[in-house]
């Protein structure tokens, strides 16, 4: 990846493993220098998908279809609140395990009504299409690992021209919620496919789940903090090396 390099007197941890420092230093660059492969969270580092509280919107009819599948809106009060659309088919899975029809239900709705249409008006994050276009350019395996739908992530992909960086390493959520980050599951699908070891890749993500993932999975972490919530989000999450946008970590 020499198209990326840059001299840098920051030291970086040997193992490839994160450190703790301050946004804006040049260890973030270092970890992406070094990486094989960048596995990319999909909401949040590529892009915004429920933008401008739109999440709650979405949560609210979802907890709507709970109802009329004959499960209790009370038991997913809190993602709904929160404008948390998974949050919701995850209260759901813990509250009705055995609940095909329900569970399927949900998904079926988040997937191909919400996430779908989402899709289409979803805002790019700044930086990210030029960060992906660069590591592509320089030969580094790009892959998505989502708590997103395959479909919603291949769709706005596809619309920003960004779909053969990815060469079809898209791993999304599965019928199985309980392997929904920060089970590692979509990682682990994408090394394997890869065939890039884990300390030899690098996850980007905005959020605890997608830190306690990276570990689970020996995949060295960058953590993408938008904001001062963000970042004690993932700070709490563990030991972090994280930026705030990701057009520094562009070549220079």
């Amino acid at each position: 990846m020499r198209a990326l390099c840059v001299p840098c007197p920051c030291p970086v941890c040997p193992h490839g493993r994160s450190i703790v420092t301050r946004p804006h230093l040049t260890a973030p660059r270092e970890l992406l220098i070094s990486a094989k492969c960048v596995l990319f969270d999909f909401d949040g580092p590529l892009c915004r998908l429920f933008p401008g509280g739109t999440g709650a919107d979405v949560a609210g009819r979802m907890a709507r279809r709970l109802a009329e599948s004959g499960g209790d809106p009370s038991v997913v009060v809190e993602p709904v609140t929160n404008g948390d659309p998974l949050g919701v088919l995850v209260a759901a899975w813990e509250r009705y395990p055995f609940d095909r029809a329900l569970l399927t239900a949900l998904d079926d709705l988040l997937t191909a009504e919400e996430e779908a249409l989402a899709s289409e008006a979803a805002v790019p994050t700044e930086g990210a299409c030029e960060l992906a276009k660069a590591l592509h350019g320089a030969g580094v395996e790009l892959a998505v690992t989502t708590n997103n739908s395959r479909r919603a992530v291949v769709a706005y992909l596809s619309r920003r021209n960004l779909l053969s960086c990815f060469a079809g390493r898209i791993h999304g959520r599965t019928a199985d919620p309980a392997r929904l980050k920060p089970h590692p599951d979509c990682l682990h699908r994408a090394l394997e496919q890869t065939g890039v070891a884990a300390g030899e890749a690098l996850m980007i993500g905005d959020s605890a789940a997608d830190r306690i993932a990276a570990t689970a999975a020996g995949v060295p972490f960058l953590g993408y903090a938008e904001n001062a919530m963000k970042y004690q989000e993932l700070r709490k999450a563990g030991p972090l090396v994280s930026v705030s946008t990701l057009t520094g970590l562009l070549p220079r």
